[in-house]
């Protein structure tokens, strides 16, 4: 079983699916040996988490070793430059997943914004 995110170095992926729901949004890795696992936020009350950009193509994670499997997060009290701040809106993320094999690199950027209450982190779990 993977424990965590950087788990995921040395495996093989057979298969992505992104799901980009209303209000939440999923990335599911189906590996060689079947196993499934999946970066996703559960939504909550006053907070916003979703994918905002992909940078690569996901087939070049497909069939070939992971060689980096990384998670780089950031978090702000203060409105990011050129957004219009909102009411109750006091804490920004932004959680960055980086992943590369011999055939090429993604990177994924996850964005969340609360009153600070409420998390915006992005979970890792097995999947069945």
């Amino acid at each position: 079983m993977l424990e965590k995110f950087e788990d995921l170095c040395g495996q093989i992926v057979t298969n992505i699916e992104v799901i980009d729901g209303d209000r939440d949004n999923e990335i599911i890795f189906t590996l060689k040996n079947g196993e499934k696992y999946k970066l996703y936020h559960a939504s909550d009350c006053c907070e916003s988490v979703e994918i905002e950009d992909v940078c690569g193509d996901w087939n070049d994670l497909i069939d070939t070793p992971i060689l980096l499997a990384e998670e780089v997060e950031h978090e702000s009290d203060t409105t990011p430059e050129g957004c219009e701040h909102k009411e109750y809106e006091d804490s920004y993320t932004w959680t960055f997943y980086k992943l590369a094999t011999v055939k090429g690199y993604v990177t994924v950027r996850w964005y969340g914004e609360s009153n600070g209450y409420y998390s915006e982190s992005v979970d890792w779990c097995k999947t069945k």
